[in-house]
């Protein structure tokens, strides 16, 4: 089951263009990088059948971890986040995983928060993001969430790029790092 969920997620990202390639030209990243992928979870989260299998693969290969929440960094991880707590409860072995949000910054009125969401220190909180690369932006979510008493072991991420030791930094923080697909498997696709 969770092959076939993971093959129809693959599908997803090129049915609704959400994944290209370009191998002469290339894309700039965030790092300022070249890669000749381009990953756009947030225009597939935009699609209700992809967030369904983002939910229910996620909930499959999550419903053995110990978890209270889930979270991560503002904008793309909170529509992930409450997708996978969404698909969780409503799954016949019923899960009730809170969500939260890291900010990018802490709000500078009402209180201040960095995180917002519903979380207590000592939860068990995973980390969600929307693709891999250098995991800077995950990581971030990682030490924000630890900094407010969560206890952070497990990460997961809709795309591993495969690129710039993503896995590699992500691991070296003490966390197993969860990913629904690769690149590989998005090109495999494509050739499909």
């Amino acid at each position: 089951m969770e092959g076939m969920v993971r093959e129809q997620l693959a599908k997803a990202f090129h049915d609704t263009h959400s994944f290209k390639w370009d191998p002469q030209g290339g894309f700039k990243l965030a790092s300022g990088l070249t890669s000749p992928f381009y990953v756009d979870c947030r225009a597939l989260m935009a699609h209700p059948h992809a967030r369904r299998l983002v939910g229910q693969l996620a909930y499959e290969v999550l419903r053995d971890v110990p978890l209270d929440c889930l979270g991560g960094l503002e904008i793309g991880a909170i529509s992930i986040a409450t997708t996978i707590s969404d698909y969780a409860y409503q799954a016949p072995a019923s899960r009730d995983w809170r969500t939260f949000v890291v900010r990018k910054q802490a709000k500078d009125h009402g209180l201040g928060k960095l995180i917002e969401g519903a979380y207590k220190p000592g939860d068990r909180a995973l980390i969600v993001d929307d693709v891999l690369t250098s995991g800077g932006s995950l990581l971030k979510a990682v030490a924000a969430a630890r900094g407010a008493g969560l206890t952070v072991t497990h990460a997961l991420v809709i795309v591993d790029r495969q690129e710039q030791d993503g896995r590699k930094k992500v691991e070296a923080e003490g966390l197993t790092l969860v990913n629904l697909l690769t690149i590989d498997d998005l090109m495999k696709q494509r050739r499909g």
